[in-house]
């Protein structure tokens, strides 16, 4: 097994007043995880357009490597709005592209490869990429990290979705507004946060469930430990991809053999810069990612 750590699903144009970014979450996970030296792919569709013309463009000048397929459908985009502490509202655009990413034998033989796999809810929410995604972890090798990042948007998600995800993955990513969701979905509404990830961590056989709480800090439970980091305080310009970026920096960390802690601070560290830079996928600082 290679050293190949993929993200499947989304790649869009978060579309903010000011102009667009390049996003996504896996592809934002596959793509910091590269920056810390790891072969990070990305795994979508665009649309045979000038936006999607645009995504490959935007990827080839990142040196970042990708299986994108070419549909029929418009390449996605998500009209992003901020509030005044920089945190995001999305409307995400249907019917496009990367709703549609076809299995191809290229994929086939990545997912035999791989190290390391970060799905989400979003992307299978139309039923072909939903099939791409679980023919993909279907190949993926038994003892790879199957990182689910929840990521629940608007109504794009159910409990049997949810339900079937979870028996998928042996890492769970999840924020504390969605903690809530699942709970009400799976009649947890009684129990604490904590209880909540104990449960989803003992039910589903999980490694570690890793909860993020925005200004509140963060931790990573596991059936031996609770590692807790408080969010460092800076100067936010927008919070779109922390999440990833935090997904893929104590991914990043673990893969290079550090402890549970440590990887959960180095994570921490990710998620405050790219708060303070624009869009999902800015460049590291070699502080951070040790390369030089």
């Amino acid at each position: 097994m290679k050293n190949i750590i993929v993200g499947i699903g989304e790649i869009l144009w978060d579309v903010f007043p000011s102009g667009k970014v390049l996003g996504g979450a896996p592809a934002n996970f596959a793509y910091h995880v590269s920056q810390f030296g790891f072969d990070g792919r990305a795994v979508s569709a665009i649309g045979n357009d000038e936006l999607g013309d645009e995504i490959i463009d935007c990827l080839s000048k990142k040196d970042f490597r990708y299986i994108i397929e070419k549909t029929p459908f418009p390449t996605g985009t998500v009209q992003v709005t901020l509030d005044e502490k920089g945190v995001p509202q999305y409307e995400i655009c249907q019917k496009v592209a990367w709703d549609n990413i076809p299995f191809t034998i290229e994929m086939e033989e990545l997912a035999r490869n791989t190290k390391t796999v970060c799905f989400g809810s979003l992307a299978q929410r139309n039923e072909a990429s939903r099939l791409t995604i679980n023919r993909f972890m279907d190949l993926v090798p038994e003892n790879a990290l199957k990182i689910f990042d929840i990521n629940l948007r608007q109504h794009f998600y159910s409990q049997e979705l949810i339900d079937h995800s979870l028996s998928r993955c042996n890492i769970l990513k999840i924020n504390d507004d969605e903690v809530i969701l699942v709970a009400t979905l799976f009649g947890w509404e009684n129990c604490s946060e904590m209880e909540i990830c104990q449960k989803l961590l003992s039910d589903y056989s999980l490694r570690m469930v890793v909860l993020t709480k925005g200004t509140l800090g963060s931790y990573v439970i596991t059936s031996d430990e609770t590692s807790f980091k408080p969010t460092p305080l800076v100067e936010v310009v927008d919070t779109v991809g922390a999440g990833d970026s935090f997904t893929a920096g104590f991914v990043a960390s673990l893969l290079q053999g550090k402890s549970i802690s440590e990887a959960h601070a180095t994570a921490v560290e990710v998620s405050a810069y790219v708060c303070t830079q624009k869009g999902a996928m800015p460049v590291l600082p070699e502080s951070i990612t040790g390369k030089r």
